[in-house]
């Protein structure tokens, strides 16, 4: 009885702390949301005020109409679909190599690859730019769109390396006993069954492009190129700021990523658990 009292105690205390911590993390997105329906004489009062009198849903109408944002997510969405389809193929093509094929320098060129994890986007960011610019020039969607097609990115190799390497390797030699080549294993055997995996790095990327504010920012400075996050910072004046707008828009931009995790999210974990499950 003892036993079971002080279990109960501990899982009390663990739920607590657990709430504790999501209502830390949730408050921030109430007070988004709370924020895009009220009037802005309202946002900043002391105590605050967290149910809007009057609820002005027109809010969002006024900022969609402030702003060009269909043109600004249709720009999104062109980035966004170049990267998650670079990404996705580039890096399964690249963790297949490193997982399933053996050849000279393999351990070590992929130990090379991580390292590239350890260098901050911030490092590298000035020379890339400069290379870009030499290249194509200014206002240009394709230093944020091509670098996704030459591997995808170092953790997204790696997240897939380690999901091909949990897969059962009777099954390459049963496809080439049968006559297909690499490329057919890979195609039809490996990356259907790798789809945790590669929906994972999928949701990594229209994440990552989707909230991209610095990318953008480096290389497009044409109002009509910007993205979301860029649109963004048009309710941000030098001397004032429209608050309310500002909060509704970013509303809106938030909801595709909630609902595109809230429904991916069984393969999320998936893929994330059994990634980790051979190193």
């Amino acid at each position: 009885m003892a036993a079971q009292t002080k279990s109960g105690i501990k899982s009390f205390l663990l739920y607590l702390v657990l709430v504790f911590g999501s209502a830390v993390f949730i408050l921030p997105l109430a007070w988004m949301v709370r924020s895009a329906i009220m009037d802005s004489s309202q946002i900043f009062i002391v105590p605050p005020v967290w149910i809007p009198d009057p609820v002005r849903l027109g809010n969002f109408k006024t900022a969609l109409n402030t702003v060009p944002f269909g043109r600004y997510f249709l720009n999104t969405l062109l980035l966004v679909a170049g990267n998650v389809t670079g990404a996705v193929l580039t890096s399964a093509l690249c963790g297949f190599s490193f997982a399933r094929l053996r050849w000279r320098g393999r351990d070590f060129f992929f130990g090379l690859l991580m390292t590239g994890m350890m260098l901050p986007y911030a490092v590298t960011l000035i020379p890339t730019f400069l290379g870009w610019r030499t290249v194509v020039g200014p206002n240009s969607y394709l230093p944020l769109i091509l670098p996704a097609w030459f591997g995808g990115g170092a953790f997204n190799v790696f997240l897939i390396r380690q999901f091909m390497r949990t897969i059962p390797k009777a099954l390459d030699e049963a496809a080439l006993v049968d006559g297909a080549g690499y490329f057919q294993i890979f195609a039809r055997v490996i990356f259907p069954l790798s789809k945790s995996a590669v929906i994972v790095v999928a949701l990594f990327q229209f994440l990552g492009v989707w909230n991209d504010f610095l990318g953008p920012l480096v290389y497009v400075n044409k109002e009509s190129m910007f993205t979301l996050a860029l649109g963004l910072q048009q309710f941000i004046g030098y001397y004032t700021a429209q608050w309310e707008l500002l909060m509704s828009a970013a509303t809106m931009v938030l909801v595709p990523p909630v609902l595109l995790f809230v429904f991916g999210q069984k393969y999320f974990m998936k893929g994330i658990a059994v990634s980790g499950i051979k190193g």
